[in-house]
């Protein structure tokens, strides 16, 4: 029994001899002895099973031991595992979300809006126009500056990340926990570029996966080069400028191709916060800024320390407030004209070559600033508007307003105001058509016409005077005669056949300027006096290309119809150059330049204009006020005239004197006075009948006169460069001849523009008369 006994014990396998214990202190013979159910000895196995039950509580506890180190095991352990659940749970988002994007070939680099580039008369940019607000420009022609500021500092690695750098974000967000707020952001300037042209700027999880994504192929699909062109082309730099060419356009009125390595700085430095940086609104967080991007390229190694010397020595930059400049008022009259010359809206960029003079476009910003300056608030004066054309139509000059930065209203081409006296030149333009002549006589008298009584500004009257006079002093009783005779209608043909467009009443009071036209095509029509009458169609665009150099439009006003008979307009000339000379617009007389022009006021002092020209250009000016308020008694021959000078004066300099067309005499029966042979034998002249002398000495001055010279009795030529100069090289100022110091064009009371009387009051039944002097009608009728 015994020996069955041993052989059916269990034996457990051991590495250790039978006097060693085992790991868990236990011997080979006591394993033996407790795991036998049947023992010799015959003792009770019941206290044998706490006692194993025990000792394997034990063992778990000692193998979880380790101390230290096994801390640090079980926290690697447990990091490793969470950063395997969480690849997996952010594959698991990059998934969902990339599968919620379009088909990746699907995906495009969408257009970049049209810009359109408005240049001058010799290729100088007036201004940029689009969504964008500048051209698109490669690196190689954007200053080398620009891109080394950009890399330097938004994306430092930019040239060795796949679109998507680990170490710039892992060094963004430890920077931020450190300073406790946003100091650096983690995207790349692929990222940037890829929110830019794809995504909304809403910060979702979703938005930046699918950032990550589109940055990724970005960087498959373009080159780092190529990638940053497209960046700094689409950046938003503030103040509605799009790109490099806007923001240097925009802030230091230079191409980017100009820009200098301070100017870089700043420009790259918008970026982070391109409205709380601006160097418009705030100069030195802009600079402060820049500093800061000048020390990161030095950094990076861009630039050296004399570097950046050299661009802290700089002179700050200050930019305006907005776009600002009179040029702009050119750039959106372009904008508005350009679709219907291209045929529809703008697809690509455009290059629009004009016809303004930039020279002459800021010396006209500066005469109607200078004016009213001294002048405007005390007279009430608040806006002025320039046009200036040459012999073809073509604006040389435009200014809409005041100030564009606060207004960008058009008043000299969308505003259209009474002109006033500015219109009688149509009026006598159809008189003579009919057959009159500046020497024709009526009679300055109080008229009523119908149920209008029209008047002279002080109610006072010459008695019979020659049209030239009348068109000199402005007389509206002669004006609206004339326009009885010849009718409103003929007024109004006259009117639109030189180039008036507006809509114009054919009724008498059209003879005093009631009906209402705009500034340009006002200052056009004169242009048909000033190039020998023909149609000066006004147009701003001269050529319109695409970036490819495609023409899409040229224009070509090279052959315009003829509107004038040259005899006509000899006369309406001479007739004008009056009322410079002796008349109402005396205070805009140009030294050594022969012009001519008419003066314009409206009723009430609400709008004041003088348009004139010279053998150069047209110009017309027009001082008010938006509102319609009077202004203090300010007349065309005042404050207009004096801007008109002023432009004229500055667009003359260095110009050779040239005649106007006609040269400023007056042709009677088809031969100029001058030339056709007097009678001797009439004791009284026209002279003597200007100057108030009967003495005979303008008969005498007339009976030799020169050829090309205005003789003596012509009351509409003082200056006499143009007829001087046929004889002489001295084409200067000449004081008018024959006339004494009483002539009626020095009377103090014409020295004003008059304006209309109001339509529809009758008047005084009773007027002052001026004394009676001899007139040609008495000389004709022998008294």
């Amino acid at each position: 029994m015994a020996g069955k006994s041993r052989s059916g014990q269990r034996i457990e396998p051991s590495f250790s001899s039978g006097n060693e214990r085992s790991d868990d202190g236990f011997s080979a013979g006591e394993r033996i002895a407790g795991g036998g159910r049947s023992s010799g000895r015959g003792e009770d196995p019941l206290p044998d099973r706490p006692r194993r039950s025990k000792k394997r509580r034990k063992q778990p506890r000692r193998e979880r031991g380790g101390g230290f180190f096994g801390f640090v095991r079980s926290v690697i352990y447990w990091g490793i595992v969470l950063c395997i659940w969480a690849g997996i749970g952010a594959a698991g988002l990059v998934v969902y979300y990339g599968s919620r994007m379009p088909n990746a070939s699907t995906w495009a680099i969408p257009d970049r809006p049209p810009n359109v580039k408005i240049a001058d008369l010799g290729g100088s940019i007036i201004a940029n126009r689009g969504a964008t607000g500048g051209e698109a420009l490669t690196l190689s022609d954007m200053s080398p500056y620009i891109p080394k500021a950009i890399v330097a500092i938004e994306d430092r690695r930019f040239y060795s990340h796949f679109g998507f750098d680990p170490i710039g974000l892992g060094r963004a967000v430890v920077t931020n926990v450190l300073t406790g707020h946003a100091v650096q952001g983690g995207s790349t300037l692929t990222q940037q570029l890829a929110k830019n042209l794809f995504l909304s700027p809403e910060r979702t999880l979703e938005r930046k996966v699918q950032e990550v994504l589109l940055a990724i192929w970005l960087e498959h699909k373009y080159t780092k080069d190529q990638i940053l062109t497209m960046y700094l082309n689409r950046v938003y730099f503030g103040a509605n400028a799009y790109g490099v060419e806007a923001a240097a356009q925009r802030y230091f009125n230079k191409s980017a191709r100009d820009v200098n390595l301070g100017e870089a700085a700043m420009l790259a430095g918008l970026v982070k916060a391109p409205s709380k940086l601006s160097p418009a609104r705030d100069p030195a967080a802009a600079e402060a800024r820049a500093q800061l991007v000048l020390q990161a390229m030095r950094d990076q190694g861009f630039i050296s320390e004399a570097d950046i010397k050299t661009a802290m020595s700089q002179p700050p930059t200050h930019a305006t407030s907005y776009w600002s400049g009179a040029q702009n008022y050119v750039a959106d009259m372009v904008m508005d004209q350009l679709p219907g010359l291209i045929g529809g809206a703008v697809k690509e960029d455009l290059t629009v070559d004009t016809t303004i003079d930039m020279s002459l476009e800021q010396k006209a910003e500066q005469a109607l600033n200078d004016v009213l300056a001294k002048d405007g608030k005390k007279l009430n004066a608040s806006q002025a508007s320039l046009v200036s054309v040459d012999a073809t139509g073509a604006i040389r000059a435009l200014v809409g307003g005041r100030d564009y930065a606060q207004s960008q209203f058009n008043r000299a081409v969308t505003a259209k105001r009474q002109p006033g006296s500015a219109f009688k030149p149509f009026v006598y333009t159809a008189a003579l058509e009919m057959g009159l002549t500046p020497n024709s006589i009526r009679n300055d008298v109080p008229v009523k016409i119908g149920n209008w009584a029209p008047e002279n500004y002080e109610q006072k009257y010459s008695g019979p005077v020659t049209l030239a006079t009348a068109v000199a002093h402005s007389l509206n009783t002669v004006a609206a005669q004339l326009a009885t005779e010849v009718g409103p209608e003929q007024v109004v043909k006259v009117a639109h056949r030189l180039g008036i467009e507006s809509d114009l009443q054919a009724n008498a009071s059209i003879a005093l300027g009631t009906s209402e036209v705009s500034l340009l095509e006002l200052t056009s029509a004169y242009a048909s006096f000033m190039n020998g009458g023909y149609k000066a169609t006004p147009h701003v665009i001269a050529k319109v290309t695409t970036a490819s150099g495609k023409v899409l439009y040229q224009a070509n006003f090279d052959n315009p119809p003829q509107v004038l008979n040259p005899d006509v307009v000899t006369n309406m000339n001479a007739m004008m150059a009056g009322v410079i000379n002796f008349g109402t617009g005396k205070a805009a007389r140009i030294p050594g330049w022969q012009a001519a022009g008419k003066s314009g006021t409206t009723q009430s002092f609400r709008d004041a204009l003088f348009v004139g020209f010279t053998s150069h250009l047209t110009t017309g000016v027009w001082f008010g006020n938006d509102d319609g308020k009077s202004m203090k008694k300010v007349t065309g021959g005042g404050l207009p005239a004096k801007a008109w000078k002023e432009f004229m004066v500055a667009a003359h300099k260095g110009l050779t004197p040239t005649p106007i067309f006609g040269g400023g005499q007056i042709i009677d029966n088809g031969l100029p006075v001058a030339e056709a042979q007097p009678n001797t034998d009439q004791q009284t002249t026209i002279g003597a009948i200007i100057s108030g002398s009967d003495d005979g000495q303008g008969a005498q001055q007339q009976s030799q006169p020169m050829i090309r010279q205005r003789p003596a009795q012509q009351p509409i030529q003082q200056q006499q460069p143009v007829n001087q100069a046929a004889m002489n090289d001295d084409p200067e100022d000449l004081p008018p001849v024959g006339l004494a110091d009483n002539n009626p064009y020095s009377s103090d009371r014409y020295d004003d523009d008059i304006p209309p009387a109001d339509i529809g009051d009758p008047g005084p039944t009773t007027a002052t008369v001026r004394r009676h002097r001899s007139s040609l009608l008495d000389i004709i009728l022998g008294q």
